[in-house]
């Protein structure tokens, strides 16, 4: 993950806990919506640290390049390779007769160095699996040309000197370019299926989750036993939450509209800080640094509100005191730059829950399905803090 991806959070070694400066209002105000500004500045600074399972090698199922000692990848592979062969020698012998007996060598050939080179990778996948896509590619490929260049040179001492195809110049080259060349569009075949495949199963999963995880149940309990208690003292902000309810709910379980802008989600926000504060009161504080410029940009559809949610679940509602949360959200060179710090209770308290990692897991999820290798996130904890930044391709 790039080092660059928080580039004011990550300047020192040490991150104090979130303090809204004065005279930063109260988080609610006489309407009961929830409306902070703030004047720009940038993000604290905090240490280099990967949460747990954020860094690391790749699940082994998660890799592009499939089990190449699997009985049914052998099986295509020597299909493929007779294929290639009978094409080759089909458009060889045009205009001449079908060369029956150039056949036999040739597929042995090619067998030889297809299975032999899956063999090798097969053997390499459980190192392979720990490094990028640009190195297991460079690796694959280098594989490739070994085993054709020593086959092709072997073969060329075992054949009778009497074959011209096997003793003329250039023809170890010749293989080594083609083999490089095919092996090549079989890695992107291979990187392009696995790309499919772990969009489609990030876009099931991250549905369900969301459905899971945006609207919790003991959110949607502290609500309504919030609204209950203000129906008879105050029907007016009680009419007002059961408002904002509906609009969560209602954004929670659109499906039709994967985007939205950064306008909207704040507004969105808005209303879930709102329901928030009637349970939280003073403990609950925010501080919006957004740029004017980022207002219009579009980006995955609740996407801040979840962030927010956690922020006050495993942070300011397991703390006394409550604490502030600060939200930075910026357009600058081509990308939309989010960041959210938030107080957590000390080591062991709320920043290493289950909960939230589902929330943080279910945002990487519906990250790498809208924005495959176009995307940065990184959740980090240091001392009494924690933050989250996000980085997105402007579109």
């Amino acid at each position: 993950m790039s080092p660059s991806l928080l580039p004011s959070l990550l300047m020192s070694s040490s991150l104090s806990p979130p303090c809204c400066s004065p005279p930063t209002p109260a988080l609610s105000t006489a309407s009961g919506r929830a409306s902070i500004t703030a004047p720009f500045h940038r993000e604290p600074a905090m240490p280099r640290r990967e949460p747990p399972g954020a860094a690391g090698p790749l699940p082994e199922d998660d890799f592009f390049l499939p089990d190449l000692c699997a009985p049914r990848a052998v099986f295509f592979a020597v299909l493929l390779a007779e294929l290639l062969v009978l094409v080759h020698h089909l458009a060889d012998s045009v205009p001449r007769p079908f060369d029956w007996q150039g056949l036999g060598p040739a597929s042995l050939f090619v067998q030889w160095c297809v299975l032999l080179s899956s063999a090798l990778l097969c053997g390499l996948r459980p190192l392979l699996v720990r490094f990028g896509l640009p190195l297991v590619t460079v690796a694959a490929l280098a594989v490739v040309a070994t085993v054709t260049a020593a086959s092709s040179g072997l073969a060329r001492l075992a054949y009778p000197p009497t074959l011209e195809a096997v003793q003329a110049p250039g023809w170890i080259l010749r293989n080594v370019l083609v083999a490089v060349l095919l092996a090549g569009i079989v890695l992107r075949y291979f990187y392009l299926q696995q790309q499919l495949v772990r969009q489609q199963r990030a876009g099931l999963q991250a549905r369900l989750a969301s459905l899971r995880s945006r609207i919790h149940p003991h959110f949607l309990f502290n609500t309504l036993n919030s609204i209950a208690s203000l129906i008879g003292a105050r029907p007016a902000a009680a009419e007002r939450a059961v408002e904002d309810l509906a609009d969560l709910l209602r954004a929670s379980l659109r499906e039709d509209e994967q985007e939205t802008t950064v306008a909207e989600e704040l507004a969105l926000c808005e209303r879930y800080l709102a329901i928030e504060t009637l349970r939280l009161g003073d403990r609950l504080a925010v501080e919006w640094a957004v740029d004017d410029a980022a207002r219009a940009v579009r980006l995955p559809s609740m996407l801040l509100q979840p962030l927010l949610e956690n922020a006050v679940n495993h942070g300011i509602a397991r703390l006394p005191e409550g604490g502030c949360i600060r939200v930075v959200i910026e357009a600058r060179d081509g990308e939309l730059r989010l960041s959210l710090v938030n107080p957590v209770p000390g080591e062991g308290g709320a920043g290493a829950g289950s909960g939230e990692h589902l929330a943080l897991d279910n945002i990487r999820q519906r990250l790498a399905a809208l924005y495959p290798e176009r995307h940065r996130f990184r959740a980090a904890r240091a001392g009494d803090s924690y933050a989250v930044a996000v980085r997105l391709p402007l579109h």
